[in-house]
């Protein structure tokens, strides 16, 4: 947002660059001035103009509407229009059971969709606290909600940024906007005049709402409040921009629509031929028996709890599912875009290499734990045999305002994550921070400041007093005078060169471009009289120590993988506030990039192509830094113009527009904010890349036993469908019922179906390519499969109950015959489809220690059996389903009838296999 004064006299809303304007300029045209601030009269005006300086959201749909919409859906339509048809004819038992059957899946729908989205609500909480301005010429303590454009805001350490100001004054200001830019380390903050074109990130006299000073002070006018802000504007996008369709969910729209034409077109064929051969209202009977037949009313609630059941194993793996379709849409994708700091990272500085006395070094081990060595020709040194290492790591371990400490099973540094790496490194050579604390008490500090670039303690040491020193290459090497040997003794800086480059200068290059942060440490022996350290102190005479170089590791548990997904067919890209160097060489060493190569972009890069060339760069690229949130919102709708599915992750709040946007938005549970959490479809508890890899195993088994329940659940429809209507064209009486359809495609699906979503996973699940997300959900094996096992269940249904009924002469055994030697039938295929049998012989034989899910399996059986015990010998179930009971014999006749599906089933399984 950016203003210029009105005719009015108050700012208006008109496009600025506030950053590469003077402060004087600002306040002129904000009508403010930094000593006396607004008056009274001036904030009521502008209050009025431009309201408070709050988050505003969508009005939400209310409630009931959420649920009507859940009979938005073809097939539960034609179930509604179905049970009014029987209600009409006075058919009011079959019409309760089909409406109960329709409210049962609006309500499980609503019951997934109710949660209300809240990711508005916590940006408001981000931006909401008090703060401090000067109005009237007087300082006073207000709401941030208060604020309005040209308030003078005074901040200190601690504060939180309360709107987008244009910073007037600032000393040793430092502002974290991790959760803004995605920066991973707090932002150094001036006064000066910047280009118009300098990205968000690296805007320094700016600090912009939700940021946190973490030292210093400053001064600012506020320029941007509310949905003005940069922190509103993501807001808005997030409006603006809703979750779109998961594979699944378009996949089953395409497949209702078509099955629903197939089933009107067959409806209303058997409906006509019915009226020739029969009266009105067993025609119109045998119609609603073909409707609720071929729509499977089932699988709504066997495809939750398919996906409830992936949600549990996910959990289980570090993975937090908040929407059931990301379970699926998980399996699906074919590119994730990760964050790099914490997810691929371990997010702990880290010390990596050692420039001292001439001699490089490296350093093992990760994060702030202690463990690790310091390696000369990969073999471990003597601290006693270079004085230039051992004063190097002396100096980064006293020059330093932060704490390490065990808390919660783990190293955590109090204070600036660079020092303690610091810390860690000088651990690892066995110094030990608090006893040279002790031995070594510190006199007087210069604390850091962006002006110098550097932080200077002095201390009383058994040698006298030594001012130690640390900072940028460029503020320390100009100051030195000559550098320490490995005997501790000084010697000229060393001109050898190399390319124009002092060794040291060559080493700093050598560092930087392995993405590696260098800060040089030089020390200065002061007379004993001296009692404080000033910056004329230091202007010259330092002796150089060393360099310490560090870099926010990858975790190796994220690279292994990310090995993993590019095996699977998996695009891993890296999108960052970082600078391109440092993720630039993170993407590296986890080889990311295709033949060794890791192509980068810059925000600033990508803000000037069109959508086309945006497209391309997507596509190509494997590393994006410097984004601003507008930008990763148009990586990923570039990907997903390419037909890519893609997973997105982040933590911060500048990422909430394209977790939302994204097929599947993953956020950080642990270190994420709340924003990102609400907009997000998953939850990482560890924050770990390898948890999304784990993730995906898991949403591709899912799918696996998704195809399973519907290979399994429709070939049921298509047989009592293929029977409705040949017994309508032949004019013979019913095989089977509506109500009794209803009770096979609601009951007894559900209770055998429902196993098949505990099948463990197959081995080879991750060396497959990524499903083509433009797949149908029948492909045509499949739907051989489900006419193959159709014909098998028409032919059972038909042809059993045609022979009881001209061997019994009763309409009801004859049905209850069909009926329970179809089941029987299903309890052969569900058998030879599950990896049950051949997971059994494959325990037995020793070649797997996996545990089979045995009980799933054998309780979906026996919840079968009991279920068609009572179907054929409750009374009440007889009168109302018109069943009848059977004896011994004719259960064991079902069971041989059935029988046959394992040879059959053998057939469909050549065809498509099951696994």
């Amino acid at each position: 947002m950016v203003q210029v004064v009105s005719a009015v006299g108050l700012p208006s809303r008109e496009p600025k660059v506030w950053h590469s304007m003077e402060v004087e300029e600002a306040l002129s045209l904000l009508k403010s001035t930094s000593d006396g601030g607004l008056s009274h009269f001036d904030v009521k005006q502008r209050v009025e103009k431009y309201g408070r300086n709050e988050l505003t959201a969508k009005k939400g749909k209310p409630l009931w509407l959420k649920f009507l919409q859940q009979y938005n859906q073809p097939l539960l339509i034609v179930l509604l229009c179905a049970g009014l048809l029987k209600a009409l004819s006075g058919s009011y038992v079959n019409a309760g059971v089909i409406w109960g059957v329709t409210t049962t899946n609006a309500i499980i729908g609503f019951i997934q969709e109710s949660k209300a989205e809240g990711a508005i609500e916590a940006l408001a909480n981000a931006i909401t606290t008090e703060t401090t301005v000067i109005r009237d010429g007087q300082k006073v303590r207000i709401p941030s909600r208060e604020l309005v454009p040209g308030d003078i805001v005074l901040l200190i350490s601690g504060d939180k940024v309360p709107a987008d100001l244009r910073l007037v004054q600032a000393k040793n200001l430092q502002i974290d906007e991790s959760g803004l830019t995605g920066e991973s380390v707090a932002v150094e903050k001036h006064v000066d005049i910047l280009k118009p074109d300098t990205p968000l990130a690296e805007r320094k006299n700016m600090a912009y709402a939700g940021g946190f000073v973490t030292f210093g002070q400053a001064v600012g006018i506020v320029v941007a409040t509310g949905n003005e802000t940069e922190t509103g504007k993501i807001s808005q996008l997030m409006d603006q921009h809703t979750n779109l369709t998961t594979p699944l969910t378009r996949k089953f729209d395409k497949f209702s629509h078509n099955w629903l034409r197939v089933v009107l077109a067959l409806a209303t064929l058997t409906f006509v031929v019915g009226l020739n051969t029969r009266n009105f209202t067993e025609a119109l009977e045998a119609a609603v028996a073909l409707t609720v037949g071929a729509i499977p009313e089932g699988l709504p609630a066997v495809i939750t709890v398919t996906l409830a059941i992936g949600v549990s194993r996910m959990a289980k793996r570090n993975a937090i599912i908040r929407k059931l379709p990301a379970v699926e849409t998980l399996g699906s994708a074919t590119v994730i875009c990760s964050d790099k700091t914490g997810t691929l990272t371990e997010n702990q500085m880290t010390v990596q290499g050692i420039y001292a006395s001439g001699h490089q070094y490296a350093l093992t081990g990760v994060g702030y734990a202690p463990d690790g060595e310091i390696l000369r020709d990969e073999k471990p040194v003597n601290l006693n045999s270079d004085k230039g290492l051992q004063e190097t790591l002396l100096a980064g371990i006293l020059c330093n305002d932060s704490l390490i400490e065990y808390k919660d099973d783990r190293w955590t540094v109090m204070g600036d994550p660079t020092e303690g790496a610091l810390i860690a490194s000088a651990n690892k050579a066995g110094f030990n921070q608090a006893s040279l604390t002790r031995q070594m008490p510190r006199i007087d500090t210069i604390p850091f400041e962006s002006d110098y670039q550097y932080m200077a303690t002095l201390h009383t040491t058994p040698a006298g007093k030594i001012i130690y020193v640390k900072g940028s290459v460029e503020s320390i090497l100009k100051r030195c005078s000559g550098m320490l040997n490995s005997e501790g003794q000084k010697r000229p800086m060393d001109c050898v060169e190399t390319l124009n480059q002092t060794s040291i200068e060559r080493e700093v290059n050598i560092m930087a471009r392995q993405g590696l942060r260098v800060l040089a440490l030089a020390k200065k022996n002061v007379p004993d009289s001296q009692n404080s350290v000033d910056h004329h102190d230091i202007e010259k005479g330092l002796v150089f120590l060393g360099l310490q170089g560090m870099i926010d590791p990858p975790r190796e548990s994220a690279i292994k993988a990310v090995q993993a997904c590019q095996q699977a067919g998996i695009q891993v890209k890296m999108i960052t506030g970082d600078h391109a160097v440092t993720a630039q060489a993170i993407a590296r060493r986890m080889g990311m990039g295709k033949n060794g190569s890791v192509l980068a972009f810059t925000g600033a890069e990508l803000s000037k192509m069109d959508k086309t060339e945006l497209a391309q760069v997507a596509e190509e690229g494997v590393v994006f830094a410097r984004v601003a949130p507008e930008q990763k919102l148009r990586l990923v709708e570039a990907l997903q113009s390419k037909g890519e599915v893609v997973a997105m992750t982040g933590d911060g709040v500048n990422d909430a527009p394209a977790l939302k946007q994204a097929d599947i938005g993953i956020a950080m549970g642990g270190a994420g904010t709340e924003v990102a959490k609400e907009a997000s479809d998953m939850l990482l508890t560890d924050d770990n890349f390898a948890s999304i890899e784990a993730a995906i195993e898991e949403g591709r088994s899912v799918y696996k036993n998704l195809l399973k329940a519907i290979c399994f659940i429709l070939p049921v429809n298509g047989g009592e469908s293929m029977t409705v209507l040949l017994s309508t064209l032949l004019a013979r009486d019913l095989p089977i019922l509506s109500l009794q359809i209803l009770w096979l495609n609601i009951l007894n699906s559900i209770t055998m179906t429902v196993p098949l979503a505990f099948e463990p996973k197959a081995a080879n699940v991750m060396n497959q390519a990524p499903r083509n997300p433009n797949e149908p959900l029948l492909s045509g094996n499949r739907i051989k499969r489900i006419l193959l096992i159709s014909l098998f269940n028409w032919i059972v249904i038909f042809g059993v109950f045609e022979y009881f009924r001209a061997t019994t002469g009763s309409l009801p055994l004859a049905r209850t015959m069909a009926i329970n030697s179809l089941i029987a039938g299903r309890i052969f295929y569900m058998l030879s489809i599950s990896q049950l049998i051949p997971n059994l012989i494959a325990k037995m034989d020793g070649t797997i220690e996996e545990n089979v899910d045995i009980p799933a399996i054998g309780f979906g059986i026996i919840g079968a059996i009991l279920l068609q015990i009572v179907f054929a010998h409750v009374p009440l179930i007889n009168y109302v389903f018109e069943t009848a009971p059977l004896s011994f014999q004719q259960w064991l006749l079902c069971l041989a009838i059935g029988s046959p599906m394992i040879f059959w089933a053998a057939l469909a399984n050549k065809i498509d296999p099951p696994n």
